[in-house]
């Protein structure tokens, strides 16, 4: 499971084609063409709807949840914000601006909306739903789970907070209490796919399994279905047909589920390509040696690298396992660390091109502002592990900033990776993954710029992990690891699946399971349907 996104907006949460129960016909009018999948036409509906009375806080909030539910979140917010201007107690507008903000990166404002929408209407139980999701966003688990349980005391037949609280407990490894929730979604919810696909992930599917056939007859009404819960089908299909060794049927499902969803955002290849390829033109070895003790000297941080899908998850059970290590999970610490020091270089100047101008005072202070972000994580911790495998993009910027950081570079088979990539629905940036050739080239130049970091900096700078290796000799592996971290040894990197905490990944079950090899070599069953990969890749 990737990110929890799911929350609630007012209004537009329904999925029938009834119109909703206001006077306004152009609102009715916007709810049909929105049912239709017309969405284009939809929002210029409720745009109609506020131009004709602009005054009336509702037709923003309509207009602000179609603009949310396409993504368009700032604009959403602005929506959400007109109708808080014109009625200040309105108290789903208030949670719908928290939820437009929690998609935007700033679940702290989030939580203070979603406080807010409670205090003006304790009993909405979207409010406390939505407060859960940015808890989760935030890492605060269990605070989630108790928002999540207060919405479904409001409103026990409130599918999405049962939904979302099924995410939140397998986060928090209780994988049973979680099978629960998450059935009890599908049960209040049947045609919601996104519930079934969450409730596939923690219990996989049988040769009899009737949530199969459940989803096979949903598939024969697929017509009735928007473009995103037909994605949403075609991937959950393929983790069953997958799970039941049906492997062409599963393949089918996930390149129609990948083809539709390639078709809904906006991938520009050659940009972000270039980017890669301008990365390695900005860090020249003069460059590096020049900068080279410019960083904050601690060693507290520890980084892991590398492709989605690779093992990273794996890795950073294994050090968090060690009583002296946090593993604090995937940040954007130090991404935030970054835009907190690009103002000196101008809006106009973005990474890498402002790594040019930057000086040692400026390294320096880009180190200090990460720790200080992630030493409030855990004060106490020697070590504190960020598994955020974009990371890779700035790996030369980490050893000038923090030289004395641990970054962990973590591989596996290529294609092994890519097929786990095209298998799974991403919410977070992943806009590479979703066609075979495009993934294939993209890893390709990811793998150009790892072998420019291994030659730019310093020998050694960079551990690499394969996954095969660590599944083949769990021990050796780990010690290896850990000592590169600069701790002792601790048997319990062992009984890494013993270990309790939040793990907020797709492979949050698998990690706390104990070492299998299953997963290696996966790709073979699927060779026949891989040529546009397997191409790139050779």
């Amino acid at each position: 499971m990737n990110r929890h996104q799911r929350r609630a907006n007012a209004k537009l949460g329904r999925t029938s084609g009834e119109a909703p129960d206001v006077a306004d016909p152009l609102l009715k009018l916007g709810t049909v063409l929105r049912t239709q999948g017309k969405f284009d036409e939809a929002i210029e509906a409720f745009r109609q709807a506020v131009r004709a009375s602009p005054s009336i806080a509702l037709n923003h909030v309509y207009l602000g949840a179609l603009l949310h539910e396409r993504g368009r979140f700032e604009e959403a917010a602005a929506a959400y914000r007109e109708a808080i201007r014109l009625k200040p107690d309105y108290a789903e507008a208030v949670s719908n601006l928290g939820t437009a903000l929690c998609d935007l990166g700033r679940p702290d404002e989030a939580v203070r909306l979603q406080r807010e929408a409670i205090r003006l209407k304790p009993g909405l139980a979207t409010a406390h739903g939505n407060l859960g999701a940015a808890l989760y966003d935030l890492g605060r688990l269990e605070e989630a789970v108790a928002a999540y349980r207060q919405a479904i005391r409001l409103a026990p037949d409130l599918d999405f907070a049962h939904g979302n609280l099924g995410t939140a407990l397998v986060a928090l490894g209780q994988a049973a209490e979680a099978r629960a929730a998450l059935q009890r979604a599908v049960a209040l919810a049947p045609r919601n796919v996104k519930h079934r696909r969450y409730l596939g992930e923690v219990a996989p599917y049988g040769a009899a399994d009737p949530r199969l056939a459940a989803l096979e007859k949903l598939a024969q009404d697929a017509a009735r279905l928007s473009v995103d819960e037909r994605i949403e089908l075609h991937f959950s299909l393929g983790k069953a047909y997958d799970d039941i060794g049906r492997h062409a049927d599963a393949f089918r499902h996930w390149r129609d589920g990948n083809a539709l969803k390639r078709q809904r955002i906006a991938y520009n290849e050659a940009a972000t390509l270039g980017g890669l390829d301008r990365i390695r033109s900005v860090f020249t070895p003069d460059r590096m040696r020049a900068w080279h003790k410019a960083g904050q000297p601690s060693p507290v941080p520890v980084f892991i690298i590398g492709m989605p899908r690779s093992g990273t998850t794996l890795v950073e059970q294994i050090i968090a396992s060690h009583p002296q290590a946090f593993g604090a999970g995937e940040l954007k610490c130090f991404e935030t660390a970054m835009q907190g020091i690009r103002p000196r270089f101008g809006t106009a100047t973005s990474y890498p091109e402002m790594v040019a101008g930057m000086i040692d005072a400026d390294f320096h202070a880009l180190g200090a502002r990460y720790l200080a972000a992630i030493e409030k994580l855990a004060p106490g911790a020697a070590r504190i592990v960020d598994k955020l495998p974009s990371n890779c993009r700035v790996a030369g910027l980490i050893h000038l900033a923090l030289p004395n950081a641990a970054i962990i570079h973590a591989t596996r088979d290529p294609v092994d990776t890519c097929l786990s990539c095209f298998s799974k629905v991403f919410t977070d940036k992943q806009a590479h993954t979703y066609d075979l050739a495009e993934l294939g080239r993209y890893y390709r130049n990811y793998q150009k710029l790892m072998a420019h970091w291994e030659r730019v900096l310093p020998p050694g700078r960079i551990l690499t992990v394969r996954y095969e290796d660590v599944v083949a000799d769990l021990e050796v592996e780990a010690r290896r690891i850990i000592a590169y971290c600069g701790l002792d040894w601790d048997p319990r990197c062992l009984a890494f699946h013993k270990t309790e905490r939040p793990i907020r990944t797709a492979s949050a079950l698998q990690v706390r399971q104990p070492i299998y090899a299953s997963a290696v070599g996966r790709w073979r069953a699927y060779a026949p349907f891989l040529r546009p990969l397997l191409a790139e890749l050779s």
